[in-house]
């Protein structure tokens, strides 16, 4: 499984085959069947193991984070997710050709995972009064965000890394792109929403 998730990792799930594996490990296919009956299965399993680890990761970002101000622990589990999901590649088997069951499955892997965490987040957030938008609506915003940003030549074309990207899209994405001077990451007094229709007709009343 090893040998499996650095070449399925490193040269494209679709550039590798079996035959490639078994070069790799210097023994026969046949051996590898006795305990993969194909491919598939065997990248199921190097996936299983491989989210195993995405998890233990971002339980110890959200760990080393606690007692944090809000705006920290949302930054730090996002970057840490971002790293993750970047590491594997699974933006690109989410939306790749292949098999459609592989595809849903890390889609199912990366939303239970990832993306119901943030979700948790943001509701948290928007209870104690740090979030005045929807985290519904800040979920599928940061969601898009994450997933076009770890698919996108960004990194290479700004010469940013990938932590330095995901900095500025949370911070974008929580707090605006305009910021009065001298105001930090860490502070986390309410911003100003832009007003909405339905601002604008309960301030008019009957």
């Amino acid at each position: 499984m090893e040998a499996a998730g650095r070449l399925f990792f490193g040269s494209g799930l679709a550039r590798v085959s079996m035959d490639d594996l078994a070069r790799e490990l210097g023994m026969s296919k046949k051996t590898i069947y006795r305990h993969f009956p194909d491919k598939r299965s065997l990248l199921a399993a190097v996936l299983d193991h491989q989210f195993a680890a995405v998890e233990h990761t971002l339980a110890a970002a959200t760990e080393d984070a606690a007692g944090q101000p809000f705006a920290v622990r949302v930054q730090r589990f996002l970057i840490a997710a971002g790293g993750e999901l970047g590491r594997i590649g699974a933006p690109q088997l989410a939306a790749g050709r292949g098999d459609t069951m592989l595809r849903q499955y890390v889609e199912q892997r990366v939303d239970a995972v990832v993306y119901q965490r943030i979700d948790e987040l943001f509701r948290e957030g928007h209870e104690q009064g740090l979030l005045p938008a929807p985290p519904e609506l800040l979920s599928e915003i940061t969601r898009g965000s994450l997933e076009r940003l770890l698919m996108s030549e960004l990194p290479r074309d700004l010469d940013w890394t990938a932590a330095d990207l995901l900095r500025a899209t949370v911070d974008t994405v929580l707090y605006g792109a305009i910021r009065p001077t001298g105001q930090g990451v860490d502070d986390e007094r309410p911003r100003a929403v832009i007003p909405t229709a339905r601002d604008d007709e309960q301030e008019v009343g009957p």
